[in-house]
C-alpha cells in the first residue's frame, strides 16, 4: 500500500531511486537557502533532485546537482539552474553528519523536497550506504513475493 502524504506538507519532489540505491539509516530535515526565483519555480512544481547529493565542504552543508528550472517571468533575473545551494541545519546536526560521512563512507541522499504547513521549502536527507548489486536484486525479488503473497492471500482469502 502507498502511504499517504502527511498533511502539513507540499510535495516538490522525491527521489523514490534512492530507496532502492541506498541503504537508508537515519533520516534528517534541512532547510534550504534558496533565491526568489527559485522559490517561484518551486511553488510551480517544478523540481529534479535524482541525481543530486549533499556535501559538507566549506563549513556548511550543500546541495550539488539539484535541478530547479528557471522560472520564465523573471526574464534576466534568473538563477543558474543546477547551483549547489546551501541547506540549513544546526551545527551539531552538522558535525554529526559531517563525521558519518568522513569516518564510514557515508552518503547525504536527498529524499523529498518540499514545503512545510508554514510554505519554508525543506528538503529530508538520509544518512545512506551503497548497495551492491547482489543487494538489489535480492530486495526486488523479496518485494515480488510480497506482492504474489498478497494475492495468494487475497484469492484464497
Amino acid at each position: 500500500m502507498a502511504k499517504k502524504p502527511e498533511p502539513d506538507r507540499k510535495l516538490i519532489a522525491e527521489n523514490r531511486r534512492a530507496r532502492f540505491d541506498y541503504l537508508l539509516e537515519d533520516t534528517i530535515e534541512a532547510g534550504v537557502q534558496l533565491l526568489g526565483t527559485e522559490v517561484k519555480s518551486l511553488r510551480a512544481g517544478r523540481a529534479n533532485i535524482a541525481e543530486s547529493y549533499a556535501s559538507t565542504e566549506k563549513g556548511g552543508l550543500w546541495l550539488i546537482n539539484a535541478t530547479i528550472p528557471i522560472y520564465p517571468p523573471a526574464g534576466q533575473f534568473n538563477h543558474e539552474p543546477t547551483r549547489p545551494r546551501k541547506l540549513l541545519v544546526r551545527g551539531r546536526e552538522l558535525r554529526k553528519l559531517a563525521s558519518a560521512v568522513e569516518r564510514e563512507g557515508r552518503t547525504l541522499a536527498p529524499l523529498k523536497l518540499y514545503f512545510n504547513a508554514r510554505g519554508i521549502a525543506k528538503i529530508e536527507l538520509a544518512i545512506a550506504k551503497g548497495k551492491k548489486a547482489h543487494d538489489k536484486r535480492e530486495a526486488t525479488k523479496d518485494r515480488e513475493w510480497k506482492r504474489q503473497q498478497g494475492r495468494l492471500m487475497r484469492d484464497k482469502g
